[in-house]
């Protein structure tokens, strides 16, 4: 009798061994898809970045371009041609 009961324990003691290792398997998978997507992201971050700084580079040129030309580019001027739309 005691050793049925020692078999039965045995057994279920296996299942939840198999269980946590499903679940440790699992939380392996999520862990590498969550690296993969925080490389992407870290990828996509840095491209952005460049565009960045080339539409700061683009900004400074033209306005040195239009301050060379002689116009005048303060934030009121804006105002006015919104206005004007």
């Amino acid at each position: 009798m005691l050793s049925y009961v020692l078999i039965g324990l045995s057994l279920s003691l296996t299942g939840v061994v198999g269980l946590q290792m499903m679940y440790m398997f699992y939380l392996e998978s999520v862990d590498r898809q969550r690296k993969k997507h925080l490389t992407n992201l870290e990828h996509e971050c840095k491209q952005l970045r460049r565009d960045i700084m080339d539409a700061k580079e683009v900004i400074a040129s033209q306005k040195t371009k239009l301050h060379e030309a002689g116009v005048d580019i303060d934030d009121e001027a804006w105002a006015e041609v919104i206005e004007e739309l």
